[in-house]
Order: structure tokens, then C-alpha cells, then sequence
């Protein structure tokens, strides 16, 4: 084999490839251990300086957001000898450099699995859920270095962080909705509430709604109202939903119609307007909210009309003139009628 040499795979040729430059190798063994001693001595000092011991960290995506924090301070650092930092160092040498790609390398691989019954796809010995409704499909998978992709064709219905550790998971409390939906009782010990709760999707405001909900209705019928609150999510903001809920609990009411209409008026940023009465919501639940007891002008919190809301103003000041149609309501008189009639 010649020294310089290398059989490259077929990644590492599209990659160099997609962004225009030639590899140069070093001589292996100890015969070219002199050619690139300098990149394995600045590799060894930032390791023992910075990674040193380990860093203990949740994600991948955490480490990288330390390491470009520790890239940064880089920057200011002297080499030996120089009355320049290395990043001043670097900004006069960028313009000898060729400009990078519109389009980011794609460095992921594809992959092919199959849902598992609970929903869950396996990847690298870690498991990643997916919308129960592919239960059973093949599914494509882009692998990349800190997430994992789940595609349907071209759309993409799962993301998530890369898993570190074998044999462990990351369920999405959204990808169950719609199982949970038909199996409440199974809601409270679902792994993916556990999880969502964890990273803080499932924040207090939604405990809260739960709460009220169960007492209302019962556990059964409550969690199924709490899930009826969770696929809102899918339509509008989480921000949004959960500026909702606050607006209603603050009224008494556990509707979920309340729930979206104010929703959607958080969203739009606009005041609510006041209508007087009963809030009619068109749901099953549209008396609870005057069923308290409670004050809303007290408790601050308004409540919009759906009818008030979806209708344009009459802006008519009188009826129109009807009476030159009445006409057409008197029996037309023919000429053979009245022949007839003189005989």
C-alpha cells in the first residue's frame, strides 16, 4: 500500500465531496507520527483542560452547547508567542477560505423499523415513540448525531432527542392521545406523562385542569376532558392552550370549548370582548361555568360569546320596502278568464 493512500468509503467521498476539498493522509505507524503531532497535542490539551473529569450531562445536545461555550472562550486565548488571540487570528484568514454550501450535509443514516405494538420504534438498541396510528407500519428513520427523525414519506411525525444509553426511551405524550382517549384509566400511569412531566411540558396549569376536571366529572370522564385539552396542542400554540385553561379555571368552568376559544383569543392577543349571560359553547359542558356561583366581573376573568364572536354587526337601520312583492301573491286574471266570467 502505498503510505498516502487510502480506500475511502463511500460516506466519507460525498462528503468531502459535498464540500469541495481533497484529504491528505498522514503515514501510519510509528513513521508518520511526526505529521500531524501537532493536531494530536492541541486535541490532548483541550481534552485534559476541559474534559477533564468527564462532563456528567442529560443530552447530546447539552454537551454541544458546552463545548461551543468552551469554543468560544477559545477565541480570546494567546498561543505562545503571539501577540494575537486565536480568533482575531482567524477572522483575518477567513477570506482565504472557501464559502460553505447553501445546504447543510445531510450526516444522517436512514433506517427502515418497525412500530412495535406499543408504539415505539427500536433504533440503536434505544426506543423512540411514533403516532400510535403507525402501529404495526415501516417507517423511515434519519439518524443523526443529536436527534432521531421518524418520516411518513416527505413529513416528518417524530422528533427527538438521540439517546446516549442502551435499552432506554423517549415516549411523546401526544403520540397516546388518541388511545388514551378510549382507555382513560390507563392515562395516570402512562410512562409518557411521567416523561412530559419531567421535561416540563405537562406544567402545573395542566395538573390543575386535571384536578378540577376529575372533581367535576369523575376521574373517567375528567381525564378524557383533560386529553380533549391536550390535542389542542396540535392545532395551536402550547402557550396558547395553556393561557386558555388559566382563563377558565379562573372562572369556574372546566369546558373544553372555553377552553379553545380563549385559547385562540390569547394567541390572537386580543381583548376579550363581554357579553352579557351565559357563555353558550355549543359542548356538553357549556352550563358549568355558570354553576358555581362564582363572580366572574369578580375573578377578572371574561368570557366571549361563540355567537357574539362568528357574527359580522347588522349594520341595516330599517327594514326594506316589501310591499311591491305582494303582487305576485294575487291570482293573475287572463283574458279567457274574463270571457269566461261575462258568459
Amino acid at each position: 500500500m502505498v503510505p498516502h493512500s487510502r480506500t475511502e468509503s463511500a460516506r466519507w467521498a460525498a462528503f468531502r465531496s459535498w464540500y469541495g476539498y481533497s484529504a491528505f493522509y498522514c503515514t501510519p505507524g510509528e513513521e508518520g507520527a511526526h505529521e500531524k503531532g501537532g493536531v494530536e497535542h492541541e486535541g490532548g490539551r483541550f481534552r485534559r483542560k476541559h474534559l477533564v473529569p468527564p462532563p456528567v450531562v442529560e443530552s447530546l445536545a447539552e454537551l454541544n452547547e458546552r463545548l461551543a461555550a468552551i469554543d468560544a472562550a477559545e477565541d480570546a486565548r494567546h498561543v505562545h508567542g503571539r501577540p494575537t488571540s486565536i480568533g482575531f487570528d482567524f477572522e483575518q484568514e477567513r477570506h482565504l477560505l472557501r464559502p460553505l454550501p447553501a445546504d447543510e450535509y445531510d450526516t444522517g443514516i436512514d433506517l427502515t423499523p418497525v412500530v412495535h405494538r406499543n408504539g415505539r420504534v427500536t433504533v440503536r438498541q434505544c426506543y423512540y415513540s411514533v403516532p400510535a396510528r403507525f402501529i404495526g407500519t415501516k417507517v423511515r428513520v434519519k439518524l443523526k448525531a443529536n436527534e432521531v427523525w421518524v418520516f411518513e414519506g416527505r413529513s416528518v411525525i417524530a422528533r427527538h432527542p438521540r439517546l446516549t444509553r442502551r435499552y432506554t426511551y423517549h415516549d411523546i405524550l401526544d403520540h397516546y392521545l388518541e388511545i388514551l382517549l378510549v382507555r382513560p384509566g390507563a392515562f395516570a400511569g402512562a410512562a409518557a406523562l411521567a416523561q412530559a412531566r419531567a421535561e416540563g411540558s405537562f406544567t402545573r396549569t395542566h395538573e390543575a385542569f386535571w384536578a378540577a376536571a376529575k372533581k367535576r366529572a369523575g376521574d373517567r370522564e375528567g381525564t378524557r376532558m383533560l386529553i380533549e385539552v391536550l390535542l389542542l396542542h396540535r392545532q395551536l400554540p402550547a402557550d396558547a392552550v395553556v393561557a386558555g385553561m388559566a382563563t377558565v379555571l379562573k372562572v369556574g368552568s372546566v369546558s373544553t370549548d372555553l377552553v379553545a376559544i380563549e385559547a385562540r383569543q390569547a394567541m390572537e392577543n386580543q381583548e376579550p370582548e363581554e357579553v352579557g349571560g351565559e357563555a353558550d359553547t355549543g359542548g356538553g359542558h357549556d352550563r358549568q361555568a355558570n354553576d358555581t356561583g362564582h363572580d366572574h366581573e369578580a375573578t377578572g376573568a371574561k368570557v366571549i360569546s361563540l355567537h357574539a364572536r362568528r357574527l359580522p354587526p347588522d349594520l341595516r337601520t330599517s327594514l326594506p320596502d316589501m310591499s311591491k312583492y305582494d303582487r305576485l301573491l294575487k291570482p293573475v286574471t287572463t283574458h279567457a278568464t274574463t270571457k269566461g266570467t261575462s258568459a
